[in-house]
């Protein structure tokens, strides 16, 4: 017997409108990133992860756990669970993530400082106020727990006297651009994607590269918010070869993640479908968002290997080690 969607949706819900994430996770697993880069607390323009790279592991931790509840007489007690969840964050009991996958997500956070820092931009961090944006249950049609929420980021956001804000994925990008101001009167906030930053900053590395990839365009970052130049140029500046895909820019395909916790058997076959196409064109792909990330590469099969494009950007870097594959 499958677990409840309802009850999952519910869960999520009354996690983000309690605990700021849909996925509570410790605050360690959130801010670590920053460690040792003595970044300022808040200021005009701020660097935000939504949380997005850090929870890709304990999601794929919690989706395991669901797969085998899904199996099992438990998925019939999920809205006791819900019930329980209300007063005790339940996400600490239903998975844990190997320290080397957390390691290798929080590492993304570090690369995009490094890189904004390497083009010579300022900003500082908000630390364990840097809230999860509530895209997952946007996109599940929870609007009113959703706008309530948005509130409280915008006001966050004006605590800590904040102007612009640079986002490092698709998913809190749209929402801190394109959603939060339908549901704040007087909206001000600057949003940008660090790929648009480093474009405009007219970003180059230390050394060319010399590859072939494919590039995996992410659905919302091209469909919703134009960001579709910006990550071939800068691939291109490198000196990489960026191969196409036949569904490319707005005609991208979906890489199946955004379903994964309520599908995964659909999830997973979306994803296949997408790797075949991208195998077609090259061995090596990019990647701009977590979700497609893990999503993609999970279903690889070892045809084609993928890396997140601020690995690809760091690897320009002199004293960043090569990580070409």
């Amino acid at each position: 017997m499958p677990i409840s969607t309802k009850d999952t949706i519910g869960i999520l819900a009354d996690n983000l409108e309690k605990r700021r994430s849909v996925l509570p996770i410790p605050t360690t697993a959130v801010t670590h990133w920053t460690e040792g880069l003595h970044l300022p607390r808040g200021g005009p323009t701020v660097l935000y992860t939504g949380q997005m790279y850090q929870l890709i592991p304990y999601i794929e931790a919690l989706v395991a756990e669901e797969k085998k509840l899904g199996d099992s007489w438990m998925a019939s007690l999920s809205g006791i669970g819900r019930a329980l969840n209300r007063g005790i964050n339940l996400a600490g009991f239903m998975g844990h993530p190997k320290a080397e996958d957390r390691a290798r997500y929080e590492q993304i956070p570090r690369n995009v400082a490094r890189l904004l820092n390497q083009a010579e931009v300022a900003f500082g961090s908000l630390y364990e106020d840097d809230w999860y944006s509530g895209a997952l249950l946007y996109d599940l049609g929870e609007d009113e727990v959703v706008a309530d929420h948005a509130r409280k980021v915008y006001a966050m956001f004006q605590r800590y006297k904040v102007e612009r804000v640079i986002t490092m994925d698709p998913h809190t990008t749209n929402m801190l651009r394109s959603v939060y101001p339908r549901w704040i009167p007087n909206y001000s906030l600057k949003v940008q994607s660090y790929l648009e930053v480093l474009a405009e900053r007219g970003f180059v590395g230390d050394r060319v590269l010399s590859a072939t990839v494919a590039i995996h365009d992410s659905c919302v970052y091209a469909r919703y918010e134009g960001v579709i130049e910006e990550p071939r140029s800068l691939l291109k500046g490198l000196g990489l070869e960026v191969k196409e895909p036949p569904h490319a820019r707005t005609q991208t395909w979906c890489c199946g993640g955004p379903a994964e916790s309520l599908f995964p058997d659909k999830a997973e076959a979306t994803a296949k479908r997408r790797v075949e196409e991208l195998a077609q064109v090259a061995s090596l792909g990019v990647t701009m968002c977590p979700i497609c990330w893990v999503n993609l590469e999970k279903a690889t099969d070892g045809r084609i290997h993928f890396q997140d494009i601020s690995e690809w950007l760091c690897s320009s870097l002199m004293d960043v080690p090569l990580t070409l594959e």
